[in-house]
């Protein structure tokens, strides 16, 4: 049974707008997931990026990872996160069937379109899962206005 969808260009057009961002950040991406960054191959580490009226969170799966074998930065509202995974070491008698596993160095830097509070940034690690809580810094957080009718005015006087 097919579903009529109804056409709405506007979905297209974010459709096409995410493929170009994609193109234009990542122009020397290779379709294996991995990436050269001129000493030689690295992984594309993956993330989820979200924001909430006080904080962003940044979240990556890095699976086997030691959590002290990873460096994260922040600076210039820039934050880096690299590491390295090691290779299993190979059976050479083995027959291979499927061998997609990616082991090496990664990099991934993003900078945060608002300013930071650096000092309260938390990282945790659990069940293979990076996650990183950056607090927006006061002065960009959205500020509520209360509007006061005619009638609050007149009890506060």
């Amino acid at each position: 049974m097919s579903r009529i969808v109804r056409w709405d260009p506007f979905r297209e057009m974010i459709s096409v707008r995410n493929q170009m961002d994609q193109l234009v950040s990542d122009p020397f991406r290779k379709p294996s997931g991995r990436q050269e960054n001129g000493d030689g191959n690295h992984i594309r580490l993956a993330l989820d990026v979200s924001e909430d009226d006080n904080s962003y969170s940044v979240k990556a799966s890095l699976p086997g990872i030691d959590p002290a074998d990873l460096d994260i930065s922040f600076s210039e509202n820039t934050l880096t996160i690299q590491g390295e995974t090691q290779a299993e070491s190979v059976d050479e008698k083995a027959k291979w069937h499927l061998r997609e596993r990616s082991f090496g160095k990664f990099v991934r830097r993003i900078t945060l379109p608002a300013t930071v509070n650096a000092d309260d940034i938390n990282a945790d690690y659990e069940d293979g899962v990076l996650t990183l809580t950056l607090p927006k810094a006061e002065e960009v957080k959205p500020r509520i206005i209360a509007v006061r009718s005619t009638e609050d005015r007149a009890v506060a006087a």
